[in-house]
């Protein structure tokens, strides 16, 4: 088959199935365990430089590996492959001194997989596909390596071009059926990837078509670079491709929110290919082909696929699972989107027909602000920046960029400073317009913006030829463009020449150039009015007449133009020329006007123009008589004192001398707040209560603001501006509100909140709590360890809107479900929230919903909590948010219900069979320096300082990322920064100050194992005294062949055989002390302080256990006395040894910490209890167990069979009812089907 035929195949069969991508080819290169040998084969023999890592590299020197692999995938069921090419580029070979094979290197690799799948086409008469695979390089276009230089990069976007040209010709040669940019973690890397292709399909005269795949690193649903899903799809759409999607970084379940997203955005089919899950503590992917296929089935059942694979561990029975997942369901069906003009900076802004006016801020224009002129001459940069900033503040959509001038190095200075605004995540959201009366200024400008970026502007001045050009390398940088209405013969100065120019323009760009309509932007010309010379008399009505005849007759394009340029004759006049802007784009806007470069700081209201002046601008720009501009000269000798409309409304204070309210409404209207204090006072004394201050004056003005917005006489800088007034005067009201003693003050509701009976953990909670205050909403937090009862009895006290649950440890779960049947019983119907770490979707749908009739709804995080309890107080969006989140959670229980439970494969005697072995003749275990138990009180709190690793602690404040790195993140990086600096403070305070005391109690033990799965903790040496049988797990899901079915008890000596073994434990908390600070903060409202304060604790308490760790590493237990570990290697757990804790993965039963307690004498060594559910309290703390073989590893035990559950529970002295309710999330079976059996 030609490879055309198979292209057509290829499309037609997407339209009838879900295709099946290949899955990891790294993963199962790490299968064969290849040495350098391998890498380097006979003709690299001499290669100066390590080769073994360059997977690449073995299309040439090993391939039959990669031919193998490829082989395995195709008779896995897989439709398409990809090539071995993820790192032939000459960044990535630069690592081996191999960029001169890059092209080679494609080709072989593409033959390969061509000989590969035609091999299986011809075997099964199934076609099969190859697509050739680009990556995304080593390097990042748009992030500088060096956190003290914002502006650097290491790679330029030419160098990135050029190397995916080199790369797509070689596979187009080698026979690829479409090329796949994928895993794009950088936007810009994968544009100047687009251009490569381009550049190639033009060299070689083929034009395959193109699959684009990015990478959402965490999740803050970003990529690296900092772009939402939504504006990477509108940066590189214009490519067309026939396929977008996501692969890489996250696990299927953790994608899918974002797969969903693409699906709703992206008119062209969509693919997801996943990782086998998150990586384990060792970097390995634990999830089996059953657990992955289940939940992308899912996406197919949804609708939101046309091709699934798999990424980082997955393998061919991966790829198989996929198959008969999807294979019963229909492909996605490519949605018919509204046409809209989809521009992007980190975030999307797309324009429509019924979006409001878009403001471009011109202040970073050199020809244009004498100040931002200055600050690029003198090479102040830092300053040019903030003045971007400020066009943020002040209501920009777009930032207009321009560097012409005559003394400059535009193309220089143009580069600089986008580089630097992409390190600022409040200007870098925005799209940029690139200005520049230079082509070579505008490309260069192009090659550093990661979103859609307009260019402003080309024209026909030149002739057709010079524009198809431009406009071509517009198209193929993804950027919309701006066409002034300029031909050959000049600018365009009639209604006339205008409309006509622009539909030239328009045919030429739609009909022959192949571009958007959505994305062209004309530029009608405004020319200044009121010049005193009669030609110019019309130019203002001109362009608002050809404004509205070009919307007509040219469907989806834009108009724009520089708003500035109308007034110019008055200049100087600050105040006459913003009547005149006002007046000009009230009109224009209405004629179909869509954006306009302004100073998003300075624009009058229409509607409170002095009435004299508006009307006699408004002469002017409509040309109404003909002695307009005289009368409009006469009228501006009144204000040519006024420096601007802000400082003519600070010094005519005509308005002071309305009544209080009307004054109020003056200043929200007009975003003058210089009086706002004082007046809201005076508006206060006035009335009975101050929430009548905000109930009446304040919220009639917002309402006037309102109007005006809606009626396009206002715009959103004066909103914002509003806004900031309304916040001024309510921030004085609050303090007053708070003192009432009738409790009238009003909220968007109130909300119950509580820790769950025999639950301590709490920050989460009080994040969620302290972010509904700021919303409005009353919370009435009831703390930790609240009791069912109590929590029900605040709710009818305190008339509850809402009542939510929190909680972390598994048991919590089980208590929701008791609070839901109460709820029921007592015949409540409040909505009820639940949240917290070990929360899920799931188990609130199958557990929790069945047993109470009122709304439950799933709240994921903070971020999420405030969107659902306004949609849950609001009449008109309750019904349909409680209507949205019972289809869901029906179909969740129905999906539970259908599917095939992820039931082990082994049975506990295979499993203990296929135990971890270890020679223990050939071992001698260490001895540690003392037998018994150690008490440590007062720990130097400042010797735990260095052990703290600091990720949990942003996570908390739902940050996501690595530490340090997170402080520079494009996004978030500000932020955290802060949120850093007020942590570190707090913490010199805590360790200066003696807040907290830390204690910690650890003891070693004689020990050996027991009937395969249990550990016997003896009384003394004699090892005849049992005191405490630890009875553990084993893994029952069946593993690779030569892989254990680890179980903890593995790595301690068997007994009966003479081998003298021990066991360590270790309780500890940094918690001490910690209630009397935190209710210090509460009594002064200062919630942050108290979160933060918390989160130290818990991050000290974890540091006390590293730090106790190594100390018993190293002298107590001394099996690693020369050990000289880092910080980070700490946290890598690159330690020898374990130190596993009750309740997590490799011992999941938290009831185990009983038996530790009594081991230590916890609670009365250094005073840490354990509640009913095994919680610890004081909460930062944390306890576990020591094992020191040096094959001792940490694992997740997962599911479980009902004959090990039994087996387990005998051991324990417990009854199955119980065990199962203790190790619910482990159980590899229905416990009620088991019951009714």
């Amino acid at each position: 088959m030609e490879r055309q035929q198979r292209i057509d195949t290829l499309l037609n069969s997407l339209d009838e199935r879900i295709l099946l991508l290949d899955g990891a080819m790294g993963t199962m290169i790490q299968g064969y365990a290849l040495g350098e040998e391998d890498y380097r084969g006979e003709r690299f023999a001499d290669w100066p430089q390590d080769l073994k890592g360059n997977n690449d590299l073995l299309s040439l020197t090993r391939p039959d590996v990669i031919r193998d692999i490829h082989n395995a995938f195709l008779e896995a069921g897989a439709d398409v492959i990809e090539t071995n090419t993820f790192n032939s580029n000459a960044p990535s070979m630069a690592d081996y001194g191999m960029e001169s094979l890059v092209a080679e290197l494609n080709t072989a690799s593409a033959r390969l997989a061509r000989e590969c799948a035609d091999a299986a086409s011809a075997a099964t008469g199934t076609p099969r596909y190859v697509a050739g695979a680009l990556g995304p390089t080593n390097r990042t276009a748009s992030i500088s390596p060096d956190v003290n230089d914002p502006g650097y990069r290491n790679i330029t976007f030419d160098d990135l071009a050029a190397t995916y040209e080199v790369s797509t010709l070689a596979l187009i040669d080698g026979g690829v059926d479409f090329l796949l940019i994928e895993t794009i973690f950088d936007t810009l890397n994968a544009k100047a990837a687009i251009v490569g292709v381009k550049r190639a399909f033009r060299a070689a005269g083929v034009e395959l078509p193109v699959m684009i795949s990015g990478t959402i690193t965490d999740a803050s649903g970003r990529t690296l670079s900092g772009q939402t899903t939504e504006a990477f799809w509108n940066s590189v759409r214009h490519i067309k491709p026939f396929m977008i999607g996501l692969n890489c970084a996250l696990g299927a379940s953790e994608l899918r929110p974002y797969i969903a997203e693409l699906s709703r955005v992206a008119d062209t089919r969509v693919s997801a290919y996943p990782n086998a899950g998150l990586p384990n503590e060792f970097g390995e992917y634990d999830e089996t082909p059953e657990e992955m296929a289940e939940v992308v089935g899912e996406f197919a059942a949804s609708g939101l696929v046309n091709m699934v694979g798999g990424c980082c561990g997955t393998r061919p029975e991966h790829i198989r699972a996929l198959g008969e997942a999807v294979a019963k369901h229909a492909p996605r069906r490519v949605p018919e989107l509204p046409v809209r003009c989809r521009l992007s900076g980190l975030e999307p802004f797309n324009i429509g027909p019924d979006d409001l006016f878009a403001n471009v801020g011109e202040r970073c224009n050199v020809t244009g602000s004498a100040i931002f002129r200055r600050l690029i001459e003198a090479d102040d940069y830092t300053a040019a920046v903030a003045v971007a900033r400020q066009q943020v503040d002040n209501g920009a959509q777009i930032i207009d960029v321009n560097m012409d001038e005559g003394m400059l190095d535009s193309e220089k200075a143009m580069v600089t400073f986008l580089n630097l605004i992409a390190s600022e995540p409040d200007v870098a959201r925005l799209p940029i317009m690139i200005d520049s009366s230079k082509w070579s200024v505008i490309e260069a400008g192009l090659k550093c913006v990661q979103g859609k970026a307009v260019v402003n502007s080309i024209s026909l001045k030149e002739g057709e030829a010079p524009f198809i050009e431009q406009a071509e390398l517009c198209r193929d940088y993804g950027a919309a463009v701006i066409i002034m209405a300029f031909d050959e013969q000049g600018q365009a100065d009639t209604i006339e020449r205008k409309v006509n120019i622009c539909k030239r323009s328009y045919e030429v760009l739609t009909r022959k150039v192949g571009f958007d309509p959505a994305d062209i932007i004309f530029d009608p010309n405004i020319f200044a009015v009121a010049t005193g010379i009669e030609e110019h008399a019309n130019y203002g009505l001109d362009f608002i007449e050809a404004t509205r005849q070009i919307k007509q007759s040219l469907p989806h394009a834009l108009i724009s133009g520089g708003v500035s340029n109308v007034s110019f004759s008055f200049r100087g006049n600050n105040v006459v020329r913003e009547a005149i802007h006002s007046v000009f784009l009230y009109h224009a806007i209405r004629a179909g006007m869509d954006m306009g470069i302004v100073n998003a700081g300075q624009l009058a209201i229409y509607e409170d123009l002095p009435g004299e002046l508006r009307d006699a601008v408004e002469d002017v720009v409509l040309n109404r008589t003909p002695d307009a501009t005289d009368n409009l000269l006469t009228v501006a000798e009144q204000y040519k004192d006024q420096k601007s409309g802000a400082a003519a409304k600070g010094a005519d204070l005509s308005w002071r001398e309305e009544e209080v309210s009307q004054r109020l409404q003056y200043a929200l209207v007009n975003g003058v707040d210089e009086f706002v204090i004082e007046d809201t006072e005076e508006a206060r004394q006035a009335t009975t209560r101050p929430l009548d201050v905000i109930e009446g004056p304040l919220m009639a003005g917002m309402n006037v603001v309102g109007d005006l917005f809606g009626a396009g006489k206002m715009f959103l800088p004066q909103v914002v501006k509003s806004a900031r007034v309304m916040k001024k005067a309510v921030g004085h009201l609050v303090p007053y509100i708070e003192k009432e003693k009738d409790g009238a003050r009003s909220s968007n509701g109130k909300i119950v909140m509580a820790t769950v009976k025999g639950d301590v953990h709490d920050i989460g909670k009080n994040i969620v709590g302290v972010v509904l205050q700021c919303n409005n909403f009353e919370v009435v937090d009831l703390g930790v360890m609240v009791s069912c009862d109590k929590i029900l009895d605040a709710a009818k006290r305190e008339g509850a809107n809402i009542i939510g649950l929190s909680g972390l440890i598994t048991p919590s779960l089980d208590e929701m479900v008791h609070v839901a049947s109460e709820m029921q019983r007592l015949d409540f119907d409040l909505p009820l929230l639940i949240g917290g770490a070990t929360t899920s979707p799931a188990h609130t749908a199958v557990k929790i919903e069945p047993r109470y009739e009122g709304p439950v709804i799933y709240v994921k995080d903070a971020s999420r909590s405030v969107g659902v309890a306004q949609a849950l107080v609001e009449p008109g969006t309750r019904d349909d948010i409680v209507e949205k989140t019972r289809k869901d959670n029906a179909r969740r229980r129905e999906q539970h219900a259908n599917k095939k439970r992820l039931k082990p494969q082994l049975s506990l005697a295979q499993a203990r069979d296929r135990k971890y072995d270890i020679d223990w003749g050939s071992y001698s275990a260490p001895a540690p320096a003392f037998v018994g138990n150690r008490v440590f009180d007062d720990i130097d709190l400042a010797q735990l300082r260095d052990y703290i690793d600091w990720m949990p602690f942003f996570n908390a404040w739902e940050f996501h990322g690595k530490f340090p790195q997170i402080l520079d993140d494009a996004t978030v990086g500000e932020a955290a920064s802060s949120l850093f600096n007020d942590a570190t403070a707090m913490l010199d305070r805590i360790i200066d100050e003696k807040w907290l005391t830390a204690r910690a109690v650890l003891g070693f033990h004689p020990a050996n194992t027991d009937n395969h799965d249990d550990v016997l903790v003896y009384a003394d040496e004699d090892r005849t005294s049992v005191r405490h049988r630890l009875v553990h797990l084993r893994q029952q899901r069946a593993k690779a062949a030569g892989q254990a079915q680890s179980c903890l008890a593995d790595f301690v000596a068997p007994a009966g055989n003479g081998y003298a073994d021990y066991i360590g434990a270790f309780a500890v908390t940094a918690g001490i002390g910690i209630d009397e600070h935190v209710e210090r903060f509460e009594k002064d409202h200062d919630d942050y302080s108290a979160i933060v304060l918390k989160a130290l604790a818990d991050r000290l308490a974890e540091a006390l256990a590293e730090y106790l760790h190594a100390r018993t590493r190293r002298e107590f237990w001394g099996y690693a006395a020369d050990e000289e570990l880092s910080n980070a290697e700490l946290i890598a757990e690159a330690y020898h040894g374990i130190r596993p804790a009750p309740g997590y993965p490799a011992c999941p039963d938290h009831t185990e910490k009983g038996k530790l307690w009594e081991l230590l004498e916890v609670e009365s060594s250094i005073g840490l209890r354990l509640t009913d559910s095994f919680a610890m309290y004081p909460t930062a703390a944390v306890s576990g167990f020591y094992f020191s073989h040096p094959d001792a590893k940490y694992f997740a035990v997962g599911k479980i069979d009902r004959d090990q559950l039994e087996s387990y529970a005998e051991r324990k002295g417990m009854s199955i009812e119980e065990a199962e309710r203790w190790l619910a999330p482990n159980l590899g079976y229905d416990p009620n089907a088991a019951s009714a059996a």
